[in-house]
Formats: structure tokens, C-alpha cells, sequence
């Protein structure tokens, strides 16, 4: 890079402070090119009574408190979405949490949305709590209902709540029927049941608010043909909507690109308007509530964790939609409002939680949910993906939707720095890097020197705590940064994160699983962009060895190590091993958590003679629950030992 302009950089980021309070709030937006007047900026708000009721305060711009819905509005929303269960309350009148989101929440929301001029998308779940492709539970006073009986009570539930909203105020211009309904609704698991239930919403929505937009959400558009399969359901079945919607969340749903292609089939073969329903980013990777957020490390995203960051993913995400997706009409970002009830402790918020339903899920919904909410009960999981700060201030980025249709083009400066990574043989030099990325706010990438807070001394000793992942502080420009630093020793198998499509791999499919593949996606590898994939929905259909032979190998001591995540797996049998000459020469068990919480397996300390034919591998047996068992297996390593 240029002397001159290496030095404006950082200039740049030592006034990065000063900066952010010029313009609208430091924010930098591009104008959206053809950006339709009537095109949809929603904001899911479902929490917020909840929230109030917990003690959160919210806050305009000035710094005054003043109604939420106020801000939003003023920010550029023009819709609020509000999720709707039948009866999230057990027996005794205790919340299942999530907001508690009945009608009557519903109610309170859709009144004030529409005194500041916002239109209501109402989320069907046609359930008591949360539904999604995991679980589409029946509602408590539904169940046991012939599919006949339940249509009736759908469609009467359906319309009573629709007259009431429509009697309140509530100025409604979309309904959806269920929500993330992958295969499953309302407790029913067949298409011809699902779009029985479906058809029932429709004619109410058609009867009560016939000006209103029906629409039908999935998720999962980073599996190619996924969303044009759900919607060959819908025509096969003649189902009367007019929106087809889907979930996006850059850290598991795929590119921007193949979100606009995975739409185009839909409209393309149908004709139908398509939009994203659910989407959000991440600001910081800091809890604030002392419950663990779901995403926690922005190492691996296109856009850093900040502010700036949280507003250009929704600018590209809504130039996606506009510009590559045909019928786009709109995008909505899933609980902007969802924020702490509480910074001080996690007494405090559990008593708020569960006595308003302020967090995901109380311990009563255990009652209704035992596997899942009954469990892992307590606080918000998204708070640091919010559009507020903790303290019910709003954030910049809040102010993109009004700033994509004019832009905001502020002086380009450095938004924040790229972490850097360093993998190095531990017997061998350790280089670290030079310069490091500052992420500007127009998401652009500008080198700057750095300078490393780590002698030749302190690398010695860090190869002395042996191989393993190792930060290291440094400052680039005023701003602190960091370079995780690998130490590995020297790997003996090909293809070790499947990046060659898993060339040097033998992959035995003793179950017939559904999926079992190299997939290539960044967020769900350990190293790379790539990994072995399992999914499978029926019982027991996942179980499959992945092994690698490897010759040759000097005479010496060895150790295999290898990592896998998953869920939703149930009971399993799984194992990393080792042969020798076709005899087992050792085994480590393994085991599946939930998302991202790799395990990692090592069989250590077995001897290898001149000659000898190693053999190293995985077996995965899963008997599965829920919607299926699921998992990612990654970073094969067969190192030498002293």
C-alpha cells in the first residue's frame, strides 16, 4: 500500500472516536438503488411488553425515554411483526416466557404500532410456544383433535384473533400461517394435514382483513432446492397465499447470492412475492443479561460486530432482495428490542424472567416443553443482536432503514479490526503477521501495520505449554488487536478439513442417512470453509464410518485426534479409532452437544513399525430426536508424539 495512504489509515483510526458522533450518529449507509416506496422494513418487537414489564426503559435518539414504537417508526420501520401463540401459561397461570406472546400481547403491540403509523405482520404460530423446524407442537386444547376438528378450530382461532385486532386498531397488512413450518404445523407431520391448516388461516385472513397479505414462512435456504420444494407443496395442494417468506441468518443460512437464487425458483415457478422474514446481526460478542448468546465470536463473518457492521448486513441483505431477488418485497429483522432486563446479576434477571416472561422460556414451560424449554430455561440468547443497547438506547444502526433509501455516505474511516490467524508447526519458525485488515465502514478491507505485543522470549514459551490455539495482543493504529496463533505439529493426512471434498476420504453409509456430504460452509467449519455433513430424519438412519488409510509413516510414536458438533442426535455410539494393520490399535468415545460446541477425540500414544498401514477414522451412530439427527465433522490431525 502507499506510504500516504497507509498513513491515512491510521489517522483514520486514532480519530475513530471523534468520528463516530458526526452525521447520523457515524453511521454509513449507501442508498439502496430502486428501492420501492411501499417495500417492507419490519421489526419482530414480540418482547417488548414483556421487557416493560421487567423495568426496561426505552429511549429516542435525544436520549429521552419515549415509546419504543415511537423510535422504531422514526427510524424508518414501517411494520411490526408480533408472534402469536394460543396459550403460552400453564395451569396455574405461569408464563412459558419468550414475551408470553398471546393475543393479548398481541393486542398492546398492534395499538401502538399503529399510532405511529406501522402496519402489523401477525405470526401464527398455531402453537403454545415457540415453533420452528425442531418442533411444531399442538396447542394444549387442540390436541387429541381429528384433522377435521383442528382445521375448525384453526380457522375460528385464526378469525376470533383477527377480529379483535381489526376491533382494537390494529392496522394489519400481513398474516402468516405458522412459522419456519419445514414438513411440520400445528403438531401434524404430512403435507396434506399441513395444508389443511394452512387453507383455514387463509379463508379467515381472506374474511377479516381481505386487504391483508397472507404469507407462509420456511427457513433453511442454504440447501439447494429446499424453498421450491415447500412451494410445489403449496401449489400442489392449491394453498391461497400471497407471500412466500424465509428465515436468514448469514451465520447458518448461506450467501447473499444463493439467498437470490433459492428465491428467484420460487418466483420464477410460482409467481409469488418473496421476502425474508427473519434476520438479524450481532453488534458486540458481549453478553449483557448473563444468560449465553447464541452467537458470541464475529472471527468468522463478513461483517465485524459492531454497530456499522449490524447496519451494512441489513443494507446488503435489503440491496439483495430489491435488487437480485424478482418479487422481493421485504425484509424483517427479527427482536431489534430484545435487550437485558438487568446488567448487575443473574439473580435479579432470573426473578424478572420468570416473572414476566422477559427471557426465551421460563421453568414453566416445562409443562408444555420438557425436552427442550424444561431444560435450558432463562434469559434472552440474542441480547447483543438487538438494535438497542442494554441501557434501552438506541443503537446507530437503528437508523438504516430509514438511510437506505436517501444513503448516508460519511467520511470512510476504520469501523474495526480483523482478527488474524497463524498456523504454525511447533517444531518449526513462528511468523507472525506484519499487517492486519481494518474493516472500514463501508465494509472495504485497508491493510495497517501492527505491531505485536510478543518477543522471540514469549514465543518460546508459548511452544513450551505445547500445541494449541494462543492469542496474541497487539495495537495497529491505536486500536487493540489480535492474532490467534495455531501451533500444530505436522500433519500426516491428506485432506484434513475436507477442503479437497474429502478426496482422501472413505466415507461408509451403514444407515442410508438423508444427507451425508462435504458441505461448504464457513460458519459450521473449524478450520476452513469446509467439513463432513450427516443430517438424517428417521430413527436410528445415522451411522456411517469416515476412515483414511496412510502408509509409509516413519517408525515412532503417534497420536489421532479429529472434532465433531451436532444436535438433536439422541442416543449415540460415536468413537474416533485407530488401526494398525486392520487391528485396533485404540478408541476415544465422542459425543454431540448442540450448535457450535465442538468435541474433540484423541487416541494418543500408539506405536507404528516400519511398514506398518495405519488406519484412522470416525464411526457415528445416532438413534436421533426431534426433527433428526445432525452434525459436522472437522480437522482430522495424525501428529507425531516425542
Amino acid at each position: 500500500m502507499n506510504r500516504i495512504i497507509l498513513c491515512l489509515v491510521i489517522l483514520a483510526l486514532a480519530l475513530m472516536s471523534a468520528c463516530l458522533s458526526e452525521g447520523e450518529g457515524g453511521i454509513y449507509v449507501k442508498a439502496v438503488e430502486n428501492l420501492p416506496d411501499g417495500f417492507i422494513f419490519g421489526m419482530d418487537a414480540s418482547s417488548v411488553i414483556a421487557e416493560e414489564n421487567s423495568g426496561v426503559k426505552y429511549f429516542g435518539f435525544d436520549g429521552q425515554e419515549q415509546d419504543v414504537f415511537k423510535t422504531l417508526s422514526e427510524s424508518g420501520v414501517t411494520h411490526i411483526r408480533v408472534r402469536v401463540w394460543n396459550d403460552p401459561f400453564d395451569s396455574r397461570g405461569n408464563g412459558y416466557g419468550g414475551g408470553n406472546c398471546d393475543i393479548g400481547t398481541a393486542i398492546a403491540i398492534g395499538r401502538r404500532a399503529a399510532q405511529y403509523g406501522m402496519k402489523l405482520i401477525v405470526d401464527f404460530h398455531y402453537s403454545d410456544f415457540w415453533a420452528d423446524p425442531s418442533k411444531q407442537m399442538v396447542p394444549k386444547a387442540w390436541k387429541g383433535l381429528s384433522i377435521e376438528e383442528k382445521t375448525q378450530a384453526a380457522y375460528e382461532y385464526t378469525r376470533d384473533c383477527l377480529l379483535i385486532l381489526r376491533d382494537e386498531g390494529a392496522d394489519v397488512g400481513m398474516v402468516q400461517l405458522g412459522n419456519e413450518t419445514n414438513g411440520a404445523l400445528c403438531g401434524e407431520k404430512t403435507w396434506f394435514n399441513i395444508t389443511y391448516i394452512m387453507e383455514a388461516g387463509s379463508r379467515a385472513v381472506r374474511e377479516v382483513f381481505p386487504e391483508a397479505l397472507v404469507a407462509v414462512h420456511f427457513t433453511n435456504p442454504e440447501k439447494a432446492d429446499a424453498l421450491l420444494g415447500f412451494a410445489k407443496k403449496l401449489d400442489y395442494y392449491e394453498i391461497d397465499y400471497d407471500v412466500f417468506a424465509t428465515s436468514w441468518y448469514p451465520y447458518w443460512h448461506g450467501t447473499l447470492e444463493n439467498l437470490a437464487n433459492e428465491l428467484n425458483k420460487v418466483s420464477d415457478a410460482y409467481g409469488k412475492k418473496v421476502m425474508v422474514m427473519e434476520t438479524s446481526y450481532a453488534y458486540t460478542d458481549q453478553d449483557s443479561d448473563f444468560f449465553g448468546n447464541t452467537i458470541g465470536d464475529g472471527a468468522l463473518s463478513d461483517y465485524p460486530f459492531t454497530p456499522q457492521g449490524q447496519a451494512n448486513l441489513v443494507r446488503d441483505l435489503t440491496d439483495t432482495v430489491v435488487n437480485r431477488a424478482r418479487g422481493g418485497i421485504g425484509v424483517v429483522y427479527w427482536e431489534g428490542t430484545w435487550i437485558s432486563v438487568g446488567t448487575s446479576s443473574w439473580e435479579e434477571n432470573k426473578a424478572l424472567w420468570e416473572k414476566y416472561g422477559s427471557g426465551w422460556a421460563t421453568s414453566f414451560a416445562a409443562q408444555y416443553d420438557p425436552a427442550d424449554a424444561g431444560k435450558y430455561y432463562g434469559g434472552c440468547a440474542v441480547d447483543n443482536q438487538a438494535m438497542f443497547a442494554p441501557d434501552g438506547t438506541p443503537l446507530p444502526s437503528l437508523k438504516v432503514f430509514g438511510l437506505m433509501r436517501s444513503g448516508n455516505e460519511t467520511h470512510i474511516r476504520p469501523d474495526a479490526l480483523e482478527n488474524a490467524f497463524v498456523t504454525c508447526d511447533i517444531n518449526g519458525p513462528v511468523e507472525l503477521p506484519q499487517s492486519v485488515n481494518a474493516v472500514m465502514n463501508d465494509n472495504s478491507r485497508a491493510p495497517v501495520s501492527v505491531t505485536w505485543n510478543m518477543d522471540e522470549a514469549g514465543l518460546e514459551r508459548l511452544k513450551a505449554q505445547g500445541v494449541g490455539t494462543y492469542p496474541v495482543d497487539g495495537e495497529a493504529g491505536g486500536m487493540p488487536a489480535r492474532c490467534y496463533l495455531t501451533l500444530i505439529e505436522y500433519n500426516y493426512l491428506s485432506d484434513w478439513s475436507f477442503e479437497e471434498d474429502g478426496a482422501a476420504w472413505r466415507v461408509t453409509d451403514l444407515g442410508k442417512a438423508d444427507e451425508l456430504y462435504v458441505e461448504d460452509k464457513k460458519s459450521d467449519s473449524l478450520t476452513g470453509t469446509k467439513h463432513l455433513h450427516f443430517w438424517s430424519k428417521a430413527a436410528g438412519s445415522v451411522c456411517f464410518t469416515a476412515e483414511q488409510d496412510v502408509s509409509g509413516l516413519p517408525e515412532g510414536k503417534y497420536r489421532f485426534s479429529i472434532s465433531i458438533m451436532g444436535g438433536d442426535c439422541g442416543n449415540t455410539d460415536i468413537y474416533a479409532y485407530v488401526l494398525i494393520n486392520g487391528e485396533t490399535a485404540g478408541t476415544c468415545p465422542m459425543t454431540v452437544t448442540y450448535y457450535n460446541c465442538w468435541d474433540t477425540g484423541a487416541v494418543p500414544g500408539f506405536e507404528v513399525k516400519a511398514g506398518d498401514t495405519v488406519t484412522v477414522g470416525m464411526y457415528v451412530k445416532c438413534q436421533g430426536s426431534g426433527s433428526g439427527a445432525w452434525g459436522k465433522i472437522d480437522d482430522a490431525m495424525l501428529n507425531s508424539m516425542p
